[in-house]
C-alpha cells in the first residue's frame, strides 16, 4: 500500500494531467458532433477488426465439420453426375455409369504410407458403413486404391503405390489396354505395362481405367503419359508407359469408396467354374 500512495506521490502532476486530459476529451466528444462522429467511426473500426479475429478464429476451428459437410456434398452432386445418361457429358466429366448414391461410402484416410514397396491406407469407415474387400476408392481427381482388410469402423486400402498391386487400365484416346503397376521408385508415377506396340501412343494421352473388372467402372483417372519405353532389342510387341498420377498420393483427405454389388456374383461364378474343371 505504501507503494502506491510513494507512487502517486512522484507522479501527482502527471496523473492530474491525465485526468484533466480525460475531462475535456469526453466533453469535447459529448457536445461537439464532429468530434463524437470521429470516435464513433473509429471505435467501430476497432470493434470491427476484433470481431473478424473472433469470427476467423470461430471459422477455423469449425474447418474440420466444413470439410466433412463439403465431402458429403459432393458425394451427392458426384453421384447424382453417375446417373446422366448422356454419354457426352459422361465422358467429359469422367463420371461412371450405373453407380447409385446408396453405393458411395464417403470416408477420411486418417493413415497414409508412400515411402515403402508396399503401401497401405487407413480409412475411417468399415463394416459397419457396408465397406468390405476389393472395394474400389477414389476421389475427385482419380483412382486411390482397392479396399484390403476391414474392421467394424476402419479399412485398409492397398494403395496404387504397392508392387504388389495389379489394376486394369487403357488409353482413353485409343481404347489400347495395359495393366497398371508401380515399380516403387516415385510417389508422382506409375506404369502402365502390356500395351500392345499398335498403340497409337502419345505424350500427354489421359490413362483412365479399363473397365475390364468389378472394382473400378469404366473411365475413372488415373493420370497422363509421361514418358514412353520400347524394347531395344525389339523383342516384344508391347511398350511400358510411365504414368504421371493425377493425385498427390502424399497429401489425401476425403476418398469415395465404390461399393460394388456384382463382385459377389463374379466370385461365385469364377468358384463354379473352378469347380466344374
Amino acid at each position: 500500500m505504501q507503494q502506491i500512495f510513494n507512487f502517486i506521490s512522484r507522479n501527482s502532476y502527471r496523473l492530474l494531467f491525465l485526468l484533466l486530459l480525460g475531462i475535456s476529451l469526453t466533453l469535447t466528444i459529448q457536445f461537439h458532433s464532429f468530434h463524437r462522429s470521429k470516435m464513433i467511426s473509429s471505435a467501430n473500426v476497432i470493434s470491427g477488426n476484433v470481431y473478424q479475429e473472433v469470427n476467423n478464429a470461430k471459422e477455423y476451428l469449425h474447418l474440420r465439420k466444413e470439410n466433412d459437410d463439403l465431402a458429403l456434398e459432393n458425394a451427392m452432386l458426384r453421384s447424382l453426375l453417375f446417373q446422366v445418361k448422356d454419354s457426352s457429358f459422361m465422358t467429359r466429366l469422367d463420371s461412371i455409369k450405373g453407380v447409385k448414391p446408396s453405393d458411395i461410402v464417403v470416408a477420411k484416410v486418417i493413415k497414409n504410407s508412400y515411402s515403402v514397396y508396399e503401401n497401405y491406407l487407413t480409412l475411417n469407415a468399415g463394416q459397419k458403413e457396408g465397406v468390405k474387400p476389393d472395394m474400389g476408392v477414389i476421389n475427385s481427381k482419380g483412382i486411390i486404391g482397392i479396399i484390403d482388410d476391414t474392421s467394424e469402423n476402419y479399412a485398409t486400402v492397398a494403395s496404387i503405390l504397392n508392387k504388389k498391386s495389379r489394376i486394369n487400365a487403357k488409353i482413353k484416346k485409343s481404347n489400347h489396354f495395359g495393366s497398371l503397376v508401380w515399380n516403387g521408385k516415385s510417389t508422382g508415377f506409375v506404369q502402365l505395362i502390356d500395351v500392345p506396340r499398335l498403340a497409337n501412343i502419345h505424350k500427354g494421352d489421359t490413362v483412365v481405367t479399363g473397365g475390364q473388372s468389378v472394382i473400378f467402372p469404366e473411365n475413372i483417372n488415373i493420370g497422363t503419359i509421361h514418358k514412353v519405353f520400347r524394347d531395344k532389342d525389339n523383342q516384344t510387341n508391347f511398350y511400358t508407359l510411365e504414368i504421371k498420377l493425377f493425385n498427390d498420393m502424399t497429401n489425401l483427405g476425403h476418398v469415395y469408396i465404390l461399393k460394388n454389388k456384382g463382385s459377389e456374383e463374379m466370385k461365385q461364378l469364377e468358384n463354379q467354374r473352378k469347380k466344374d474343371e
